[in-house]
């Protein structure tokens, strides 16, 4: 039995001949598998199980901030050091074994298609379509709370008056904009959660130029200010929060 360590953002290459009776099971964090094409495969969350032997997985990753344990399994000892610190400390012949690793399924226990990507970007979209929700109804009662006061949310330049529904329909166009963002960071960032936070409060500090722009009286564009920031204090630490739930 050996412990393989992987710190943040290491890698480390499959070596067929030692995996080849072996035994995973991840005790601590995550572990992503990369397919042999090196697009990325499933990840593992904690106490998930799994073997490689003769499947297309090429190298071990580790996707999130915290160091992650593989405890290994093997029915015999192996000429392996007991426990890595580097990625590459126990894998000298990276470049020749990785392509000795047959190209077929991916094996893996029980606990593979609960702790998949695609579920966990399932998980990350629906957490961001409830706070929209939320958002949009947010919008709508601030701004129906300030035209209860005498805010008229009239707009010189365009002669109209901007209806309660508008509100509600812009807030969440641009709330599944974030959606999008912070799934894209999901999928393909390192640091998503902090990616996004930075994008995000640059994209919203961007929206309250117009309102400036707009011709509307004080009271107007004050409102109109406040309500940029009503669903962007919803949305950003929502997505915030998911995004470094499933990081982690």
């Amino acid at each position: 039995m050996r412990t393989l360590t992987l710190r943040s953002g290491a890698r480390v290459a499959v070596v067929a001949a030692e995996w080849c009776d072996a035994f995973g099971v991840v005790t601590r964090g995550r572990v992503q598998l990369e397919l042999r094409d090196g697009e990325p495969g499933p990840v593992l969350e904690r106490d998930a199980g799994f073997w490689l032997r003769g499947t297309g997985v090429r190298a071990l990753r580790n996707p999130g901030r915290r160091t992650a344990r593989v405890r290994i399994l093997t029915p015999r000892a192996r000429t392996v050091t007991s426990q890595s610190t580097h990625p590459y400390a126990s894998h000298p012949m990276m470049e020749d074994d990785m392509n000795s690793v047959k190209d077929t399924g991916t094996v893996a226990g029980p606990a593979l298609g609960r702790t998949s990507h695609t579920h966990r970007l399932r998980g990350l979209a629906v957490t961001g379509f409830v706070a929209t929700l939320a958002a949009m109804v947010a919008t709508t009662l601030a701004a129906a709370l300030a035209q209860a006061v005498g805010v008229d949310f009239e707009i010189p330049d365009g002669g109209e008056t901007i209806p309660l529904p508008g509100f509600a329909v812009v807030t969440g166009f641009f709330s599944v904009v974030g959606i999008v963002i912070a799934v894209a960071l999901l999928r393909w960032s390192a640091r998503p959660a902090e990616r996004f936070v930075w994008t995000a409060v640059t994209l919203t500090a961007i929206s309250l130029v117009p309102p400036f722009l707009s011709g509307a009286n004080t009271a107007t564009t004050t409102a109109l200010l406040g309500l940029h920031l009503v669903p962007a204090a919803v949305m950003i630490p929502t997505l915030a929060r998911s995004l470094r739930a499933r990081t982690d």
